[in-house]
């Protein structure tokens, strides 16, 4: 472990910094993150002695963990008026926005808020709470940020400490334990375009009593976020798609362009056979001549697309609570904790896309009668009608997500230099999804039958005069020719909410003692051991109407699941000061080893070994070699099936060219995703090499430079349809099997389940450089301080594999999660005193390929992106402090995205403001 006042002693050496980080900026990109400035130096003399940074069981002093472990402190958390601590992480340049609120449209993952290290997929990047983990599966969407007081990042392989899923690294949130007196805190922001509303407020309170020998603390905040409706209203959300350069050559090749839209299908109807063929519906019932798009899919006053009923930014609303009471008996300190979070989340989903053309009687009542009679006279017995049902069947996305979790512990000291705690905690997590306006499959088929009765009503044919069996009372003939045009009666009654409840549940008991064995050249041989047992279960069940397939359209909620599993732990970590030549030389080696037997596959090691070597007390280099473990969690062995709709790039094509009609990139692709109860548990290797300088010549400066190396076999992942396209080209007849297509060829549909399939493996360069100047030094009637900042992430290899063929990911910027940009970085200059503060962040995201294995794409190259944010804090009459932050300050537009932009800011500008009262 390394303590705080190493990093602080690092960032208080050195001149000239400013110029020094603008540069690594423009040729590097950092991650490594210390804690933020304290405003003097004798400020900084007391935190360093009072705040110890973890990254390992061993906490003892001046121990420097191998493993880079990185503090992002009150600065961080402020910078940019984050909604939640994932967007937070997500600013950070070693961070992957997986998902967002700007990235989870269109599908079911919208009101979580996982984070993704290294890219390497949120199931891969730990966290904890207070140093336990948590039920919710990563979704910081639980933790109540406004209790936050740091977040510590281990930014390689941990498994031999912590456990399964420290592939990537470790996040531990540290919540405040001795607050004192009451906070309260409002906020509200809103973008330059007069959208994105977001409001929020937070409380805390913190007492001691009993002599001071306990302590009780409480801490709530509510969150609003109303998210972006119209993506049309930011430059390159629109209905953007992959089209033929050439609409006469679709396998040539294409562009990437906006308002792709339907060419088979409006709004109110397009007739696409016969008689009336081109002309679309009004919503009386007269027919117009389609104003569609172009031959290759552009435009058209009536064009619709994909997503143009989608959200740009999904809303979501929270509300967190936290306690906690603690109390020394003298010799240790027990303590009991409780979590409470509630999530909801309500957005449209998509209109019933497989309900896009239907064949409709030409003696139907709803056709104007000069309309039946002009088919009639043709001899046509029926029309064929394209529509987008976006009145009738566009699903609403409902999500309703709560957690509790509670734990008891002690911390205490045997005497002697030995050490123990232990703790248990109980955590349930409930999970209530729905889809509304769903179709009723029986009951959609006889609505839609409309026929005229001997009294010239209009009536299901179920119940016409005619028909004596099948009679349905409740039926409700359905007119869909136009739109907006349906009568309540028969809304009710094709219409429904598909739903699931999960219970999702986490049992843990954990022991742990840690003393020193016996001296060494160096200092005392540490050792840390410990065990830990886990209980984990999910339980999901459907509604009655959708557990028998009763819902046409999105399937969203295929099966009834029921798991569990339960894992013991032992683990020992063991420090030694192999040598100490004060103010000389230093060398540390340390080690860990970790036994874990999972009840559905098994006994596994994870190993950790390292050393840093400190010279002349300015220089440490140190390195690390670790095997690391992630074993399946409950999602990927029993999770249900999720629905995402989306772009496909067709990777197997050869076949299918000559087929007439055949589309190498449709627009309107199902995926079905979903757990794997036979998965076993993937394997990482990662090497980390690195080291940092503090020269005492250069007061307030610090460097440190780390590249590393994870690589990860028998991976479980779920591919994309396009890699799955790709490995069933290659040969993989498993991946053939999980992608369907039509006559054509046209891929309509693929299945994505967990499997042991893949490999990754990635390399890169995690660089900082900070400089802190206590303004004292310049006149001493000068307060408060001033930290300038330059991180900065270089990824050179970014590998995946299916199986059968390696893609290198490094640079692929596109709207696709699969790939990273080759630099991300952050140059951050903040000063704070008692009174005010000011900051300014810049952050840079690389540019690349949109994919670069499409290619036949003509515009496949995405510039880079720079965003500026701007904050400033004012303490008025010693209770009051209000602050403002702006950002995306210049509104820098995102790069062409079919879905939503990963890696770039989609909202724009945005402003936010608040007030903040302590007592």
């Amino acid at each position: 472990m390394r303590a705080l006042s190493t990093l602080n002693q690092a960032m208080r050496r050195s001149n000239r910094t400013a110029a020094l980080a603008i540069a690594l900026l423009g040729s590097t990109s950092a991650f490594a993150q210390t804690a933020p400035a304290p405003a003097t130096e004798a400020e900084a003399e007391q935190e360093s002695e009072d705040i110890v940074v973890t990254g390992s069981l061993i906490d003892r002093a001046g121990f420097d963990q191998p493993t880079p472990t990185t503090v992002i402190g009150a600065t961080e958390l402020r910078q940019g008026a984050r909604a939640n601590i994932a967007q937070v992480l997500n600013d950070q340049p070693a961070f992957r926005p997986t998902v967002s609120p700007t990235v989870s449209v269109g599908n079911t993952s919208s009101g979580t808020a996982p984070v993704d290290l290294r890219g390497l997929g949120t199931a891969r990047t730990l966290t904890l709470l207070n140093g336990r983990r948590f039920v919710g599966d990563n979704n910081l969407n639980l933790i109540p940020s406004g209790l936050v007081e740091r977040v510590e990042v281990v930014t390689g392989g941990a498994s031999a400490a912590y456990g399964s899923g420290a592939v990537a690294g470790v996040v531990n949130i540290i919540l405040s334990d001795d607050l004192e007196g009451i906070s309260l805190g409002a906020s509200g922001g809103v973008s330059s375009r007069g959208d994105a509303q977001r409001y929020s407020f937070n409380g805390t309170f913190g007492t001691h009593f009993a002599g001071d020998r306990g302590h009780f603390m409480a801490g709530v905040e509510y969150v609003d976020d109303l998210g972006v409706k119209d993506r049309n209203t930011r430059p390159n959300l629109g209905s953007t798609g992959i089209v033929p350069v050439n609409p006469a050559a679709p396998t040539g090749p294409s562009v990437l362009v906006q308002d792709v839209n339907y060419t088979n299908r409006s709004a109110g109807g397009l007739i696409t056979s016969g008689l009336f063929a081109g002309q679309t519906f009004n919503s009386d019932g007269t027919l117009r001549p389609f104003r569609g798009p172009n031959a290759q899919g552009i435009g058209g006053a009536d064009g619709l697309g994909l997503y143009d009923d989608v959200y740009a930014s999904s809303p979501f609303e929270r509300i967190n609570g936290y306690a906690r009471a603690s109390f020394d008996l003298g010799g240790a300190k027990v303590w009991i904790d409780g979590t409470y979070g509630r999530a909801k989340s309500n957005y449209p989903f998509f209109p019933d896309l497989l309900l896009s053309s239907q064949s409709i009687s030409a003696t139907n009542p709803y056709l104007r009668p000069e309309y039946r009679q002009a088919l009639a006279n043709a001899g046509q017995a029926n029309i064929t009608v394209g529509r987008v049902f976006n009145d009738i069947f566009l699903n609403d996305f409902n999500l309703f997500r709560e957690n509790k979790e509670g734990a008891i512990g002690i911390d205490g000291d045997f005497g002697g230099g030995w050490k123990y705690n232990a703790y248990y905690s109980h955590g349930v997590v409930e999970t209530r999804e729905s889809a509304t306006n769903s179709r009723i499959a029986a009951n959609y088929t006889r609505a839609v039958n409309a026929v005229m009765n001997s009294a010239g009503q209009i009536v299901c044919a179920v119940n016409a005069d005619t028909i004596t069996t099948n009679d349905d009372a409740a039926c409700a003939p359905l007119n869909i020719l136009g739109n907006g045009v349906a009568s309540q009666a028969s809304l009710d009654y094709v219409r429904g909410a598909q739903s699931q409840r999960s219970i999702s549940k986490l049992d843990a008991v954990g022991a742990q003692v840690q003393g020193d064995l016996f001296p060494l050249p160096g200092g005392p041989l540490t050792v840390a051991a410990g065990g830990e047992i886990r209980w984990e279960s999910v339980d999901t069940r459907r509604d009655p109407l959708t557990a028998t397939a009763g819902y046409f359209g999105f399937a969203l909620y295929a099966q009834d699941l029921q798991g569990e599993f339960e894992v013991k732990e032992g683990f020992v970590e063991v420090a030694a000061p192999v040598l100490d030549f004060e103010n000389s030389f230093k060398l540390d080696l340390s080690g860990a080893a970790r036994y874990s037997d999972y009840s559905f596959s098994g006994g596994i090691w994870s190993w950790k070994i390292g050393g840093t070597a400190r010279i002349a007390n300015d220089i440490l280099l140190r390195a690390t070699r670790s095997r690391d473990i992630r074993a399946p969690g409950i999602g990927n062995l029993f999770s249900t099936r999720n629905t995402n709709i989306g772009s496909l790039n067709d990777r197997d094509r050869a076949p299918y060219l000559s087929t007439p009609g055949y589309n190498p990139q449709p627009l309107e692709v199902f995926t079905y995703s979903g757990g794997n109860p036979d998965l076993v548990p993937e394997i990482g290797k990662t090497l980390t090499l690195g080291g940092s300088i503090t020269p005492s010549f250069f007061s307030g400066f610090s460097l440190s430079v780390d590249y590393y190396s994870i690589k990860i076999e028998q991976a479980i992942t779920t591919l994309s349809g396009s890699s799955l396209t790709l490995a069933c080209a290659n040969g993989n007849q498993a991946a053939c099997a999980r992608v369907v297509r039509d006559s054509t060829g046209t891929v309509t549909t693929v299945f994505s389940n967990a499997q042991n399939i893949a490999s990754f493996e990635t390399k890169g360069v995690d660089i900082e450089a900070s400089y802190v100047l206590p303004m004292s030094r310049l006149n001493s009637d000068m307060g408060g301080s001033l930290r300038v900042r330059a991180l900065a992430t270089y990824v050179d290899e970014f590998i995946t594999n299916d199986g059968t063929t390696p893609i290198d990911r490094a640079g692929d910027v596109g709207n696709t999660v699969a790939g990273v940009p080759h630099w991300r970085g952050t140059l951050s200059f903040d000063y704070q005193d008692e009174v005010v503060g000011f900051d300014a962040r810049v952050r840079y995201v690389g540019g690349g390929t949109f994919d670069s294995q499409n290619v036949l794409l003509t515009n496949n190259s995405v510039d880079s992106r720079t965003y500026v944010d701007v904050g400033a804090q004012f303490k008025v009459a010693e209770s009051y402090t209000f602050s403002l932050n702006v950002n995306n300050l210049f509104d820098v537009d995102p790069p062409l995205s079919t879905a939503g932009p990963v890696h770039y800011d989609a909202i724009g500008t945005y402003i936010t403001a608040g007030v903040r009262v302590a007592f």
